[in-house]
């Protein structure tokens, strides 16, 4: 099984690549440290399976994730994330991956995951599949903040942070202005009038870790 990691943090990609390394059927064939690199290795080379953390800066998981389903539909991508399943777990299936792991269980079900996938199959554990049924059951009593597109999740989540406009420009590679922007639609989509009753919102919604 060929794997490409897909992740910023060279501690987290040593660390995968430990576990790989004693599995005699896996190799890690290359690894990305951006969305960016990752799209350019995926357009030259082929992977048998993906590892892509969620919270890159730029591109981030699943915008990348996106993107290499555009150029490799068929290739199986595993999300790994920092974040509690029912932030990310949801866009993400939706979004074309075959699985949704948090990283603190990465040492234990990683292997297992990577198989499961491999064959054909999905990774789903109790709680992502408990959202799934929740998300196919009760579309029409969804939270608010299910109806943002994964931009604005993803800058909401950035304000409920605490970081100013300029700083989640620089973050995210795009202008002040359109952060701004993306905050008006946020502030009407959620009926908020400022940042103060995001923050309140991410809180009372268990959005922050």
């Amino acid at each position: 099984i060929n794997i490409l990691i897909v992740d910023d943090h060279t501690i987290v990609r040593e660390g995968i690549k430990r576990i790989i390394n004693d599995v005699s059927d896996m190799n890690i064939l290359d690894e990305a440290s951006s969305g960016q690199e990752a799209i350019e290795l995926v357009n030259k080379n082929d992977y048998d399976l993906i590892l892509l953390d969620i919270s890159m800066p730029k591109l981030n998981g699943i915008q990348t994730l996106k993107l290499i389903k555009k150029e490799r539909k068929n290739v199986p991508v595993l999300m790994l994330s920092m974040h509690s399943e029912d932030q990310y777990a949801i866009r993400s299936i939706k979004a074309g991956a075959s699985g949704y792991m948090t990283k603190e269980t990465v040492s234990q079900e990683l292997v297992s995951a990577i198989r499961k996938i491999n064959n054909g199959r999905k990774y789903i554990n109790k709680e992502v599949a408990e959202l799934l049924a929740t998300d196919i059951y009760h579309n029409e009593d969804k939270d608010p903040h299910e109806n943002l597109s994964d931009r604005e999740f993803e800058i909401l989540k950035l304000i409920a942070d605490g970081k100013t406009t300029s700083k989640i420009a620089n973050e995210l590679v795009i202008s002040p202005k359109t952060v701004s922007t993306y905050r008006r639609r946020i502030l009407e989509k959620l009926n908020m009038k400022n940042n103060s009753d995001l923050i309140h919102y991410v809180i009372d919604y268990k959005l922050t870790d």
